[in-house]
């Protein structure tokens, strides 16, 4: 009889394996990294252009494009550019834009007059841009800074800013803006009580549809400087701002001021400038778990061009990762002068 056995082939030697040693990691965190598709995948937080709202200066005038020498790449547009220039935020998928004005100085008083004509150039904008493009919405800034011939956001007397005769005004600006189609009212001046003031006013005329968006923790920032350039204010400013605006070294204080927004009726609330309030943006959002904008304002705007002009960065890299900080410290929405530039990029690449 033979014997089964030996007629079945041994198996073949098994590679030899290392026992684990524990000199090398089980979990290695590079799995997740290496190739863009995954890295796609499993990414924490998306930056679309839904998340960008434009920020954009009008001036006077027909086929006016005027250059800001500290905003490279930003220009100062007259109406009739402007509606071009928001077709294409349209296009590429910018929801919102913010417009401010750069007035003539021979409009600009102590009354801030010309902030409550129906007819200014903020007003004739925001209709020639709701003509245009009714889905495209509208922000209008409430602050008397373009229209002050002191540059401030609010009235002065002897040198003091006055906290209620400015809001006054603005509740009556906010309202002539109302009526010319703007969407979302955002109050920038800082002045106290002026949220409740001007949803009150709004609700009042007719308005109960338009937004409030509360400039709540915006600070007395060195970074405006090209924005004010921008707008024509810097020239006029006497003195500075910090009696209304807030101290760079605080932060619980924004707390007290986006809590009393929010109670006033605020629908969406703001921290200003952007980059190095990163903190306080992700203590607004993770305490009051509310719509929270963020301003990636003039000078960061500036010195990344500036950077990038200069060899010093790779600018286009530092702009999404700038404006992906945003997002991941809790932003909804960014104000950047990016924003085209940066939608642009994500349609390309989606394409």
């Amino acid at each position: 009889m033979n014997d089964f056995r030996k007629k079945v082939s041994a198996p073949a030697a098994l590679p030899a394996h290392p026992a684990p040693t524990g000199a090398y990691p089980r979990v290695r965190m590079r799995r997740n990294r290496r190739a863009g598709w995954i890295r796609d995948l499993v990414r924490e937080h998306q930056l679309a252009p839904t998340d960008l709202i434009w920020p954009a200066f009008v001036v006077e005038g027909t086929k006016v494009r005027q250059p800001v020498p500290s905003m490279p790449g930003v220009d100062r547009l007259s109406i009739d550019l402007l509606v071009e220039e928001a077709a294409r935020a349209k296009h590429l998928g910018i929801p919102a834009i913010a417009v401010f004005p750069q007035v003539d100085d021979k409009l600009k008083t102590p009354d801030a007059g010309e902030a409550l004509n129906p007819d200014n150039l903020v007003c004739r904008a925001v209709r020639a841009l709701k003509k245009a493009h009714p889905d495209l919405g509208v922000i209008c800034d409430v602050a008397l800074d373009p229209f002050n011939r002191d540059g401030h956001d609010g009235l002065v007397r002897g040198g003091v800013i006055l906290n209620d005769e400015t809001i006054e005004v603005l509740c009556r600006q906010a309202v002539v803006q109302a009526e010319a189609g703007c969407d979302i009212a955002a109050p920038s001046d800082m002045m106290d009580g002026r949220i409740g003031a001007v949803r009150d006013a709004l609700d009042a005329a007719g308005f109960t549809d338009v937004n409030v968006l509360a400039y709540a923790a915006k600070y007395a920032s060195a970074f405006y400087g090209p924005f004010r350039d921008a707008v024509g204010s810097s020239g006029k400013l006497k003195g500075d701002k910090k009696t209304y605006q807030m101290d760079p070294a605080n932060s619980d204080e924004a707390l007290r001021e986006v809590a009393l927004d929010i109670a006033e009726g605020a629908d969406m609330v703001m921290v200003k400038p952007g980059l190095p309030y990163l903190d306080v943006l992700w203590r607004v959002k993770e305490k009051f778990a509310m719509p929270t904008f963020v301003y990636n304002v003039s000078g960061e705007y500036a010195m990344l061009k500036a950077a990038g002009a200069n060899g010093w960065i790779d600018a286009e890299r530092a702009m999404m990762e700038t404006l992906t900080a945003f997002k991941r410290a809790g932003a909804d929405a960014i104000l950047t002068y990016h924003a085209l530039e940066a939608a642009g990029l994500m349609a390309g690449r989606k394409g």
